[in-house]
């Protein structure tokens, strides 16, 4: 029995059947879910972009290049004039955004693919969730041959999975670039005619907006096409962008009617919220992995861990009929309880005591000292009746205890000559009783110095038990305080956010340079690129250091210089000065030593 074989063009045709069907039903399919609100995909994804509109209204961006007089100058048609500002505005904000996001995933993908073969393994296996680990486990064990030939080919994997997302996200930055950097730059040359010539410069300024939304529609709509066959991008691309055009409008006319502005201004605002959802869903095939997905097994075991802490208080709490979980709640409480009362109370009131002591002590210190005088006294006058009586002379009343102590020492040492003999009959009992009396008077004197030391001592021991609960204090406050500075984004208040302010400024200066090298080598597709991503640059400055400027004072000056960067007429010298001043003057730009 013979079995026919297919000839190869009938597969390719058959192959060319297939993908045609899938084609033309996926099509249909997103088609009809467009229609019906109650889609999961969709109604979550308009919520998405809703919630990322609504977050966005509430950040600062840079500002539009128009003169702050302008809506005074559009006063006949102020209403309309308001509603275009609006949509300019948002379009930047909108780009900003969406450029942002754009970047911040394409960084991710450039570190990882600039990472060691060990770390591209690890990135495959263990960070993109628990079915890749599973796949990535079975092909390495299935292409283990001892010579690392399926390391090789996971690396392999990685870097065409990597380049694959850098590639669609590097060329949606560029457009999107370059989309800001025409976009602003028709704004601010339509600046002066919109103050002179209202009423005829918002219509051209209408249709060049809408002109550059096509522009973005040719530089996105290729994005489809640089997919490969073996694409490692999980479901389907959305279909091209496809923006709607401006009504034919009698181009004879000098001026709109105030009808034809408003619908042109809600046509572009369709065309923003087009480009929005596009790009989200772009941007959301290619993203990063999500925080849970990297660390997944951090968190897997977190769970577990979880669990098991679970059930292990289940059976030791009531539920289970133990009343362990009581016991320990009741033995932690009366330890806390009892640490608190020895390491916080009791030390603080022996402090407030003892430093009031001295007052409410008063009296007792009182009394010692005067015993300690009466005994000096006497010594005086026992040193000064022994010695008028063994000289022979009057001796006055002030005089120095050291000499008449001499005095009774020398004839101390001459009754010791004949010791038996003088004690009964010499004054060798007198003098011995005199030293008795000194060696008293030294022995109080010591004894009252030592409880001054006791008395100084209390207090120090006291700030002892203080220490534990003042050292738990300090880190509590530390945490606090690292919590409220959030020192890392540029936003924040430490050390950390003001480097990366000034990591911002260099970032500026390093695109303007860039810039002015396009221009001169007459790289002009380049150099709007370099444009739009200087502006990126200028406005994560801007949104960096508003709040820092402000509470300094210094809002007013540091704004007008980022919008001067933001010029294209101006030099490069001059920027470049400007960007050297804002280094140096700027209290929230400066180093953090030398602003101490």
């Amino acid at each position: 029995m013979e079995v026919s074989r297919a000839s190869p063009t009938e597969v390719n045709e058959t192959k060319d059947l297939k993908t045609l069907i899938s084609f033309y039903s996926h099509y249909l399919w997103n088609r009809l879910l467009d229609f019906l609100p109650s889609s999961d995909y969709n109604f979550l994804r308009r919520i998405r972009v809703r919630a990322a509109a609504s977050r966005r209204r509430h950040l600062a961006c840079l500002p539009l290049p128009l003169p702050a007089n302008i809506l005074d100058s559009c006063q006949p048609a102020t209403t309309e004039a308001s509603r275009v500002l609006d949509v300019l505005h948002e379009i930047l904000k909108h780009t900003f955004s969406n450029l942002h996001h754009v970047q911040k995933n394409l960084q991710f993908w450039e570190s990882r693919a600039e990472g060691s073969k060990a770390q591209k393994v690890k990135f495959m296996v263990l960070e993109r969730g628990p079915q890749a680990f599973v796949d990535g486990t079975i092909q390495l064990i299935r292409g283990y041959d001892g010579e690392g030939s399926s390391i090789q080919n996971m690396c392999l994997s990685a870097s065409a999975y990597m380049s694959e997302r850098i590639a669609v996200l590097s060329s949606l930055r560029s457009s999107l670039a370059t989309f800001l950097a025409q976009f602003y730059m028709e704004i601010e040359s339509f600046g002066e005619e919109l103050v002179k010539d209202p009423e005829s410069s918002l219509p051209s300024l209408l249709e060049r907006i809408n002109n550059l939304f096509f522009k973005l529609e040719a530089s996105i709509g290729h994005l489809h096409a640089m997919r490969p066959s073996d694409s490692s991008v999980e479901g389907s691309y959305s279909f091209p962008l496809v923006f709607e055009k401006l009504p034919e409008i009698n181009q004879d006319r000098s001026q709109w009617t105030d009808c034809e502005i408003r619908d042109s201004i809600n046509l572009i605002s369709q065309n923003l919220e087009k480009l929005e959802s596009h790009l989200t869903f772009i941007v959301d095939k290619h993203r990063k992995p999500r925080r849970v997905t990297r660390h997944w097994i951090r968190y897997t075991c977190g769970a577990v861990g979880l669990s098991v802490c679970s059930v292990w208080l289940i059976r030791h709490s009531r539920l289970s009929g133990s009343h362990d979980i009581d016991n320990w709640v009741r033995e932690a409480k009366d330890s806390t309880v009892s640490f608190l009362h020895d390491h916080v109370e009791q030390p603080l009131l022996s402090i407030r005591d003892e430093l009031f002591a001295t007052f409410r002590q008063r009296h007792k210190g009182m009394m010692e000292l005067e015993e300690v005088q009466l005994t000096s006294n006497s010594l005086h006058r026992m040193l000064l009746a022994f010695s008028e009586q063994t000289k022979g002379q009057k001796f006055p009343g002030n005089a120095s205890d050291q000499e008449m102590l001499e005095i009774v020492m020398a004839r101390y040492e001459k009754e010791l000559e004949h010791p038996i003999h003088n004690l009964v009959n010499g004054e060798l009992a007198r003098a011995l009783l005199i030293q008795v009396q000194k060696l008293k008077l030294d022995t109080e004197t010591a004894m009252l110095e030592l409880n001054q030391i006791l008395r100084a001592n209390e207090i120090n021991f006291a700030i002892l038990a203080a220490l534990p609960a003042f050292f738990l204090s300090l880190i509590l406050l530390m945490l606090v305080r690292a919590w409220f500075k959030r020192d890392k984004r540029a936003e924040g208040r430490g050390r950390v956010a003001r480097l990366q302010r000034r990591l911002l400024v260099v970032e500026v200066e390093k695109r303007i340079m860039q810039y002015q090298s396009f221009i001169d080598q007459g790289m002009e597709k380049e150099a709007l690129d370099m444009f739009g991503l200087l502006l990126y640059s200028l406005d994560r400055l801007y949104h960096a250091v508003k709040g820092h400027a402000k509470a300094t004072g210094e809002w007013q000056w540091l704004c007008q210089d980022i919008v001067e960067l933001a010029k294209p007429s101006l030099q490069t010298a001059y920027k470049l000065r400007v960007t050297s001043r804002m280094e140096r003057v700027y209290d929230c730009l400066l180093p953090a030593l030398q602003r101490q």
